[in-house]
């Protein structure tokens, strides 16, 4: 019997999900070709992994296609971080659909204000992002960036939106 065509396109359709420690190879892997091109930080396979529960990655017929994970720094603050999506499957709404489930992951946790460091800014301002200061986010700068080799000269901007 053949496949009916709901079935079809369920296959071709990709998947937004927690990711699972099977993924971590492939985030990695997926941020890597971008860190590799300056145009976002590496972060190791062991950072993936005691950050696992942060990711999200799309999925499309097996493969995972795209990630991003949101960090919760304090009470009134996350990160939405790591944001990739293979160059292949680009243009296709996975990187929008992945930033809005952080976006309503923050909402569900009651974190009222998300802020991103990006080498794209357009991409986060279509979606309410504004410019902030990054002595506006001390937490995350004394926290993390100050064991980046970056550190004080960031290129990033940092970009945040209420909730």
């Amino acid at each position: 019997m053949a496949p009916s065509s709901s079935n079809k396109k369920e296959t071709r359709r990709s998947l937004i999900r927690k990711a699972t420690v099977h993924d971590a190879p492939k985030i990695r892997e997926l941020i890597r070709f971008y860190a590799d091109r300056a145009a976002m930080l590496h972060r190791s396979l062991n950072d993936i992994f005691e950050s696992l529960r942060d990711y999200w990655v799309c999925e499309k017929d097996g493969e995972i296609v795209g990630c991003a994970a949101l960090h919760v720094d304090w009470e009134d603050l996350a990160e939405v971080r790591s944001l990739a999506v293979a160059e292949s499957h680009q243009g296709h709404g996975i990187g929008t659909r992945l930033l809005k489930r952080c976006l309503r992951e923050a909402k569900q946790l009651g974190v009222p204000r998300i802020f991103a460091l990006t080498y794209v800014p357009a991409f986060f301002e279509k979606y309410g992002f504004r410019p902030c200061a990054k002595e506006e986010l001390p937490r995350k700068i004394w926290s993390e960036c100050i064991r980046c080799h970056k550190f004080p000269d960031c290129d990033e901007t940092a970009l945040a939106l209420e909730v």
